[in-house]
């Protein structure tokens, strides 16, 4: 898996320029033709935006193909790089957000935020704090020489988790912060953008290979899909940054302040994952992919969750966001430190 991937393509590599780009069209949408917002904004079930869910789709379901299940059958064979990958990801990263967060929010930025928006800053922080990453980690595991038969099981087991550990997580915290959280619209958020794109891949992946090949679905079909994820969370940021365009025009500040503890803790939870390699002896080809996951998260599921429970015209929303503005650029810095500490770390013979 990922063992011809060139690298991080065009659209990955300049992904903060093109959300930088997003927020200025949508922000210009929402001031100039304010009736398209609302006029989106009428299609609407359950509390989520109809366009903006099938975009999400097209942004999930292309990660879901690249999940091979089957690689979980070789997981006792070198267990401690994935028992750091869900300890990081499950018993910390979480609170550690909640934490960091919420100092930043209501102590250290209490002069300049009021406390109600404080409230969904922090509601979104945590969202994506829940929400380790999936598809991107192939890339940072690629230019890090991360081993790609292991990182597909890192990754394969963390949406197992997902499954089970994210609604729990963000309710409790959520319910920490002082948000009122309906179960049953989180659940159904899982259900939707989780579950469903999950279970369309494995079909989509078993049918293909049986009847094209494994080949052919590695190197043929799945590239096929390589910018539908990217342009269709760009068209889903314009829609969102055209909903938010009143709140941005009146705190443009505030992307800053948002910005400050995701990026303290997105540095926080790759050492901590890094270190606890270096401590196990593990390969540099584990330990980087072990610190990438829980360093990186998986904002569309973030933004997808935050858009159902409190709409794309939310704070929330925004702060979700401003997780995908600061992704690349701290993940390829983080991309060169692991490369630049490589002798950290013992050297073994890769296994796939």
């Amino acid at each position: 898996m990922g063992k011809e991937n060139p690298g991080i393509g065009f659209f990955e590599k300049y992904l903060t320029l093109w959300v930088a780009l997003c927020m200025v069209v949508g922000v210009l949408i929402g001031r100039i033709l304010p009736g398209l917002p609302d006029f989106l904004g009428r299609f609407e079930y359950a509390q989520v935006c109809i366009p903006i869910a099938v975009l999400i789709w097209l942004m999930i379901y292309p990660m879901m193909l690249k999940v091979d299940f089957a690689s979980i059958k070789n997981v006792g064979k070198n267990p401690k790089g994935l028992y750091v990958t869900w300890v990081t990801n499950w018993l910390i990263k979480p609170f550690t957000m909640f934490g960091i967060a919420w100092f930043f929010f209501y102590v250290v930025f209490k002069p300049l935020i009021p406390t109600e928006l404080a409230k969904d800053y922090l509601a979104g922080a945590v969202l994506l704090g829940a929400a380790p990453c999936t598809a991107m980690v192939f890339v940072w595991s690629h230019l890090t020489k991360g081993r790609p038969a292991y990182t597909v099981v890192q990754v394969a087991t963390n949406d197992l988790i997902i499954l089970a550990a994210f609604t729990p997580i963000v309710a409790f915290l959520l319910g920490v912060g002082g948000v009122a959280i309906p179960w049953d619209t989180l659940i159904l958020s899982v259900v939707l953008f989780v579950v469903i794109p999950l279970l369309a891949g494995i079909a989509t992946r078993l049918w293909v290979v049986r009847h094209k090949g494994a080949e052919y679905f590695e190197q043929r079909f799945i590239p096929k899909f390589n910018n539908i994820t990217i342009i269709g969370l760009l068209l889903t940021l314009i829609i969102i940054f055209s909903f938010q365009g009143k709140v941005i025009l009146s705190n443009p500040v505030h992307i800053l302040l948002i910005a400050i503890p995701l990026i303290l803790q997105t540095f926080l939870i790759f050492f901590i994952a890094y270190a606890a390699c270096k401590l196990l002896r593990l390969p540099h080809d584990i330990a980087a992919p072990a610190g990438m996951i829980g360093a990186s998260n998986f904002f569309e599921l973030a933004v997808a969750v935050a858009i159902s429970l409190f709409g794309a015209t939310s704070p929330v929303a925004l702060a979700t966001i401003v997780g995908v503005l600061v992704e690349v650029p701290v993940m390829l810095t983080l991309v060169r430190i692991a490369n630049e500490t490589r002798h950290w770390f013992r050297e073994e013979k890769q296994q796939g």
